[in-house]
């Protein structure tokens, strides 16, 4: 792994993001056909390259967990942004009935996907850099490049499981002091899932059961395997066990 070239990346990929984010705006309230393609070109360009160095920066990442977990994450977030663009590029290539009908829903999905994106792309950009920021430290001079992971993995593994038994004292804090909040936590979990939304985020969870601060119950309930979680767009989402297809 070599710090230098993750650090250069990333500062590529930043100054690609704000650039980005300064241009996508100017796709609203555009009516020129031509001025839209434009802009929209301009973007597919910076995401192809973002693409490119989030896929470069994914493979460096591969050995340290938490770090490869959040490239992984920008790659698809970049992933997900170029091929919403291209999909609007291909349909206003075309002329027909059918495309141009095709054309405002995706318009939609791209708007509706870049509500979730610049959030999800900065947060993973701010946590790589912070790992970066580590790897300097461990790197001992400046002239040491390479730097062995598993040293920062491990340190990774200690703050995390600091942070699981934070959270399953709150837990248990909770399921001794109000016990019903527990059950009707899991129950307004369960009530999503009927209803066919197979993974949902804590603050549906608290609407339905009226519970507040559902979340410290949902990752209790993770810990302990009653329920399962992931991330998504950088929030996290629970799914009950009994619903698993496992």
């Amino acid at each position: 792994m070599n710090v230098e070239d993750i650090k250069a990346r990333l500062s590529r990929l930043e100054s690609l993001h704000s650039a980005f984010e300064e241009k996508f705006p100017l796709l609203y309230g555009e009516n020129d056909r031509e001025r839209f393609v434009e802009i929209l070109r301009g973007l597919h360009t910076i995401s192809r390259e973002k693409l490119e160095l989030s896929s470069a920066l994914y493979r460096e990442m591969v050995g340290s967990t938490y770090a490869e977990n959040q490239a992984k994450e920008l790659y698809r977030n970049e992933h997900q942004m170029k091929f919403r663009i291209e999909e609007l590029l291909s349909l206003l290539a075309k002329e027909d009935y059918d495309a141009k009908l095709k054309l405002s829903t995706a318009m939609d999905r791209l708007a509706q996907f870049h509500r979730v994106y610049d959030y999800a792309v900065r947060k993973a950009l701010s946590e790589l850099a912070r790992e970066v920021e580590g790897l300097e430290l461990l790197a001992g001079g400046e002239n040491q490049k390479k730097v062995p992971v598993g040293i920062l993995e491990e340190l990774r593994k200690i703050k995390t499981l600091e942070a699981e038994l934070e959270a399953l004292k709150r837990f248990l804090f909770r399921l001794y002091a109000h016990p019903g909040d527990v059950h009707k936590v899991e129950e307004a979990l369960r009530d999503w899932h009927s209803r066919g939304l197979l993974w949902v985020e804590a603050r549906n969870v608290e609407k339905l059961s009226g519970v507040r601060n559902a979340e410290e119950i949902l990752e209790g309930l993770a810990l302990i395997g009653v329920v399962e979680k992931k991330m998504r767009g950088g929030e996290g989402v629970y799914r009950h066990r009994s619903y698993s297809p496992d």
